[in-house]
């Protein structure tokens, strides 16, 4: 048996699960310098607007968060702080990942869809936020490590809400 067959073979769709299940949690439990660790050190991670086309990319089109993994550190560092307004005291947030579909894979990395739905609380508000994420794992040891995260957001827009002051 090659290589690529044994990790074809090693990795299945459980362990992706699992993994996005955790990631899932540590997100709804604020625990954000946690979750930074599941990213490479040359990590993206992407929100693009509602109205572009899945394959867009931010250097030509408007994207609500285009982040690499230094930019999406200091974005974990004042959404921590008491500072970040707009998120202290924090949103109470509640997320479900279903429809998990690896898409490819090769000896180091695997593709992964799944869909997503957060519901956020927030001075009397739930807003919900649904679409689908596209990862790209590399694939560490017995576990995994986000190279690229990218939320396609499945509303026309932001309403009522207006805003992402959250990690998707």
């Amino acid at each position: 048996m090659q290589l690529e067959e044994a990790v074809m073979h090693s990795v299945n769709r459980s362990d992706v699960e699992d993994f996005l299940f955790a990631e899932a949690d540590l997100l709804d439990q604020w625990r954000l310098p946690e979750w930074l660790t599941l990213f490479t050190d040359d990590a993206k991670y992407e929100v693009p607007c509602t109205d572009l086309p899945p394959g867009a990319s931010p250097d030509s089109n408007l994207f609500y968060i285009a982040d690499d993994r230094t930019r999406l550190g200091e974005r974990v560092k004042r959404l921590m702080k008491r500072t970040a307004h707009a998120e202290f005291p924090h949103s109470k947030t509640s997320r479900i990942v279903g429809n998990v579909r690896i898409r490819s894979r090769t000896e180091d990395e695997i593709e992964v869809t799944c869909v997503f739905q957060t519901l956020r609380t927030k001075d009397g508000t739930t807003d919900l936020y649904f679409g689908s994420s596209n990862y790209r794992l590399a694939i560490d040891g017995d576990t995994f490590k986000i190279r690229e995260k990218r939320c396609l957001l499945g509303s026309e827009g932001l309403r009522p809400s207006g805003r992402i002051s959250i990690v998707l």
